[in-house]
């Protein structure tokens, strides 16, 4: 039987990197676990009206608080609004930029397909 013993001709060599990969996987694992933890513990804070309003949200994006100022509440409701409302982009502009971030430190130096 010449085919004998041929699932086996996988090579050390394709073990190692094959244990490497798995290594690097649960490293990844572990540090986007850590990551999510500080994501969700981070405040990131948006404004609009040079301070009137800010909004503050986790490194996810999960509403934390709103901070309005009396001056902006004098500005009446529908410019009140408008303040609310761009302070809450800012807010997750901001977010979803550290959360990129984070994501890119994380995963530097991986060669992970789609990424």
């Amino acid at each position: 039987m010449t085919g004998k013993g041929q699932g086996f001709n996988f090579g050390l060599g394709k073990m190692k990197e094959l244990a490497d990969a798995f290594k690097k996987a649960q490293q990844v694992q572990e540090g986007a676990k850590r990551l999510q933890e500080e994501l969700e513990q981070m405040e990131i804070q948006g404004e609009s009206g040079g301070g009137l309003v800010k909004v503050i949200v986790s490194g996810n994006q999960e509403p934390r608080r709103v901070e309005i100022s009396p001056d902006a509440v004098k500005e009446g409701a529908d410019v009140l609004s408008d303040l609310v409302t761009a302070a809450m982009k800012d807010a997750y502009n901001k977010s979803t930029t550290t959360m990129r971030e984070r994501m890119e430190e994380l995963t530097s130096g991986l060669e992970l397909p789609g990424f």
